[in-house]
């Protein structure tokens, strides 16, 4: 009840906005759209209305309708600007990633530390952190995926796209890296600048089946025991730190770096002083 009447009195620009940043900021490889999402402010609204389509289908069909209309046009204006900064500028915008990620830190805990943390969810921050680093460990291009016109290529799209889900659903897990580690990277993105259906189609099907299990499976364990899952989603963030961090900056680039850590910092450590 709590989250629909936040839903309701959210205005529809502010969704648009928070939708258009969470799919521009998929496109960099390293960064996250549910931690991009937790840091907004609606991972939970987000994984409720997805497990709950079926009990409330007009609700929260236009709910995730606004988002990912916004998280669409995100991706389809910012595929080629975004990617361009973060080549000219890299070390720059990713500290701005960095400095987002770590503001977001303080209210996760505070969720997390809600109640008094036990020993074992203390133990979830490592299993998290370790599984998340582990995945930056794959070499890219490791399944050196071609796509083709046949039924195995429909096939690994819809698989790959079920992975993919899961890598936008979990928080600390790039999506991008995920297409990056499977020869997809590039592939995708020309496909979504040329609209390649015959790719696209299977490949958003295969996202979308495995959106709906994996929302199910968090918004579950976040009822039972939702200590150790927010715990988890920590570790997992922490561990997506090192594929973020671009390396230490140079003469004027240290202090670009910087400066743009220090504004995704405070502006996030701003948003989440606004929400509490």
């Amino acid at each position: 009840m709590e989250i629909k009447q936040k839903n309701n009195d959210e205005h529809i620009f502010i969704r648009f906005i928070k939708g258009f940043i969470i799919g521009a900021s998929m496109l960099v490889p390293g960064v996250s759209g549910g931690t991009m999402a937790i840091i907004l402010g609606i991972y939970d609204d987000l994984i409720h209305a997805v497990n709950s389509l079926r009990s409330n289908f007009k609700g929260n069909g236009l709910f995730l309708l606004q988002y990912g209309i916004a998280g669409v046009i995100g991706i389809l204006l910012l595929s080629g600007p975004m990617l361009n900064a973060v080549t000219a500028w890299q070390k720059p915008m990713m500290f701005l990633f960095l400095g987002a990620i770590l503001g977001s830190f303080p209210p996760l805990y505070k969720k997390a530390t809600a109640d008094k943390v036990k020993h074992v969810n203390k133990v979830a921050v490592v299993v998290g952190a370790a599984i998340a680093y582990l995945i930056t460990l794959f070499p890219e291009g490791m399944l050196d995926f071609e796509p083709g016109f046949h039924l195995m290529s429909c096939f690994m799209l819809l698989l790959a796209g079920v992975v993919i889900a899961v890598a936008l659903i979990l928080p600390g897990i790039s999506a991008s890296y995920v297409l990056l580690m499977l020869g997809m990277y590039d592939l995708t993105l020309k496909a979504i600048r040329y609209l390649d259906m015959a790719y696209l189609v299977p490949l958003v099907v295969g996202t979308l089946a495995g959106t709906f299990l994996t929302a199910g499976i968090i918004e579950r364990e976040m009822k039972r025991h939702p200590q150790f899952t927010y715990m988890l989603i920590i570790g997992f963030m922490i561990g997506s730190l090192l594929e973020v961090f671009p390396g230490v900056p140079q003469g004027v680039e240290l202090v670009q770096s910087a400066g743009m850590f220090m504004v995704g910092l405070f502006v996030i450590l701003w948003i989440s002083k606004d929400r509490s």
